[in-house]
């Protein structure tokens, strides 16, 4: 039971953030323009990435969408992640990581509803 509850402020820690990130990245935000500036991603590819860490963080509530919704947020932060690397930029690689592993977590720990009950 403390597992689930655990999981659970997880999973709106995580819905959260990728709502939070991905309006950010969707609205145009400088700081996420000058981010995925120096990467060659502009307005148009900013856009769709915000959308896609908006969507991955609403299927992260329900059951059946549960590991989709992680797997996609997973694959955004380790695509940043790699941004970082080649940039050498071992500071926004430290900032990524435990989002990425926030999502493993949360994995592993499963939908706190998929038996049906709290």
């Amino acid at each position: 039971m403390i597992l689930k509850i655990i999981n659970s402020a997880l999973m709106l820690v995580a819905i959260f953030m990728g709502l939070k990130q991905g309006w950010a990245m969707f609205s145009g935000k400088p700081e996420m323009i000058e981010m995925f500036g120096k990467w060659n991603i502009y307005k148009t590819g900013l856009m769709v990435i915000g959308a896609m860490t908006m969507l991955s963080s609403l299927l992260i509530i329900f059951p059946k969408t549960f590991v989709w919704g992680n797997f996609l947020m997973a694959a955004g932060i380790l695509l940043i992640i790699c941004f970082h690397l080649l940039d050498r930029d071992l500071k926004g690689v430290a900032i990524e990581l435990p989002f990425l592993l926030l999502n493993l977590i949360i994995i592993y720990l499963q939908h706190p509803l998929k038996n049906g009950s709290l």
